[in-house]
Order: structure tokens, then C-alpha cells, then sequence
């Protein structure tokens, strides 16, 4: 490790990778797929960046559906949605919840 901007730790050596899948945190999401995070837009540009890109994997609540949450051009969709209550792949039906 070597120190880095304002002095945090970072490796010294650069070995980048590309995952097979992500879990990627959620605050809301759509049926389409589209999620809203925590405001920053770095799960986007980062898949942008990715090729081949990897299965993504949105885990949020299941409460946290909404209608729609109006995407930008550079917002990227989840390929499933995964909540407390159901595992939704994008593109197909909504899935039914799994009882209590």
C-alpha cells in the first residue's frame, strides 16, 4: 500500500478485474430495472466502463418500488432485482411475493 489522495491508503500496484456479477445497493428501483442509489452515480460510470459488462444485481426493499424513476442517459438497469420478498428478473413479469 501506498498513500493517496488525503493521504488514505491505496494498493501500489494496479491489478484491475472485471467481476462476473455485482450487488449493487438500491433506494428505489422501476420495473424497467432502474435504480436510484445514494446520489453519487458511481455504480453507472463504473459499468459503463466494464466490458464485458456483469450481471447486476440490485438489493434493495421491496417497498421501494416505484412507478418510474425517470432515467438519465447515463443511468444503467439492473438485470434483477432482488428484495426481502422477491427476486425480479428484468424484463419479465413481475414475480409474485413470497408469502410471510
Amino acid at each position: 500500500m501506498q498513500r493517496g489522495a488525503w493521504n488514505i491508503p491505496v494498493p501500489a500496484e494496479r491489478h484491475p478485474l472485471v467481476p462476473h456479477a455485482l450487488l449493487i445497493p438500491l433506494v428505489g428501483y422501476d420495473a424497467a430495472g432502474y435504480r436510484l442509489g445514494y446520489g453519487g452515480g458511481y455504480y453507472d460510470r463504473t459499468l459503463a466502463g466494464f466490458t464485458p459488462r456483469p450481471l447486476c444485481i440490485g438489493v434493495g426493499y421491496d417497498d421501494a418500488a416505484l412507478a418510474t424513476i425517470y432515467p438519465q442517459p447515463h443511468d444503467v438497469p439492473m438485470d434483477l432485482i432482488v428484495t426481502e420478498r422477491r427476486a425480479q428478473p428484468i424484463g419479465r413479469p413481475p414475480a409474485a411475493p413470497i408469502p410471510r
